[in-house]
């Protein structure tokens, strides 16, 4: 199996927030978690602590967000 872009997680004190997911995402996530947990042996317990973190990646590596972030920061 590939190398997952994600791996064990840390443990940070979270912001409470709510979101709706479709479905089919949902179970896209737990399959995600399964996988990772597979992959790092960390169980996954709760596989929305994975959201945060796909989240932060997903900024991160999005080119024209982190160009413009360094506009506004400067």
């Amino acid at each position: 199996m590939a190398k997952l872009k994600l791996g064990p997680l840390l443990d940070d004190k979270p912001v409470k927030i709510t979101a709706d997911l479709p479905a089919e995402v949902h179970r896209d996530l737990l399959a995600y978690a399964e996988a990772l947990a597979r992959e790092t042996g960390q169980p996954i317990v709760d596989a929305t602590r994975l959201i945060p973190v796909m989240v932060e990646r997903f900024m991160a590596s999005d080119r024209a967000f982190t160009k413009s972030s360094r506009r506004t920061t400067a």
